[in-house]
């Protein structure tokens, strides 16, 4: 075959295959250019309804809070009646049980619109410990109430991290509350201490950044692998009366500061909530519904 035919088969099969390769780029670039555009789609149709639920959810205060105010009218309205005290007393523990489940729909409402609204946050250089010690202060009452003894125990010198301290301080009482109503949950006569720690220091992440640990440290019934793998998900709780965003929240609040919210835990042997903040300045500052955290 001469040697100009041979370089022209060479060159056709060249340009063929060049083309098959073109298209098959185009056919690639085109399916990541749908899969991207049904992702926008998708986000922008729950940016929707978390703008609706949210929206729903304000509305729906406004009448509770009516029917709370009249349910109080009503009960203070029981007491002046000519009825028996037998009789009155069925008709206030009737109103009282309405007003109670109203403060519950409220405290749900109110949880709910925490977890779901935007989240901004004001970050500046902050001493956690000192943000700390005023959370121990002002948790101490309530815990000493559930009959906890919580103490803090806190790495020498300041420990400052670029944070929302008041964002912050409201993901570690999560914590507390959690941890303090794992431990009430305990029989008053199980023979175990309870005990609640709030610990600081200081690390490295797995990139080697320094970073400020917190742990918020219980020594309550303690939780099953099954159950660890479920406690951030909203609306998983293994209480009575709880709403199942306190925890998923607390993780949102620390993810929007860059940082990592874990929990190491065994059964009778207490929990461990572990928080990491990166120290020093670092981006981000805001999560909302278009950004959810993961």
């Amino acid at each position: 075959m001469p040697w100009f035919v041979t370089l022209f088969i060479g060159l056709l099969i060249g340009v063929v295959a060049s083309g098959v390769v073109m298209l098959w780029a185009l056919k690639t670039q085109s399916a990541r250019i749908r899969s991207a555009e049904r992702r926008a789609r998708s986000a922008e149709r729950l940016a929707e309804l978390g703008a609706m639920t949210g929206g729903l959810a304000h509305e729906i205060k406004n009448p509770l809070s009516t029917v709370g105010l009249n349910a109080q009218l009503l009960s203070e309205g029981i007491e002046e009646l000519a009825v028996s005290d037998e009789e009155k007393g069925r008709l206030i523990r009737r109103v009282q049980s309405l007003r109670r489940e109203v403060e519950r729909l409220r405290g749900i409402l109110t949880d709910f619109l925490q977890f779901a609204g935007e989240l901004r946050l004001e970050r500046k250089p902050s001493d956690l410990n000192l943000a700390i010690e005023e959370l121990v202060d002002f948790f101490l009452p309530q815990a000493e109430k559930q009959g906890v003894r919580l103490r803090s125990d806190l790495t020498a010198g300041p420990l400052t991290a670029d944070v929302d301290a008041a964002h912050l301080k409201q993901a570690l009482l999560n914590l507390l509350l959690n941890a303090t109503q794992a431990m009430s949950a305990q029989p008053a006569d199980s023979g175990k201490p309870r005990e609640l720690i709030v610990k600081t220091g200081r690390g490295q992440d797995a990139d080697k950044r320094a970073v400020a640990q917190i742990h918020v440290i219980d020594t309550g019934p303690g939780m099953t692998p099954e159950t660890i793998a479920k406690i951030f998900q909203p609306y998983f709780t293994t209480k009575s009366g709880g709403t199942g965003l306190g925890l998923p929240t607390s993780r949102r609040i620390v993810e929007a500061h860059d940082g990592r919210l874990e929990v190491h835990s065994e059964p009778g042997q207490g929990t461990d909530f572990s928080v990491t903040i990166p120290i020093g300045p670092v981006g981000g500052g805001m999560l909302n519904r278009e950004e959810p955290a993961r």
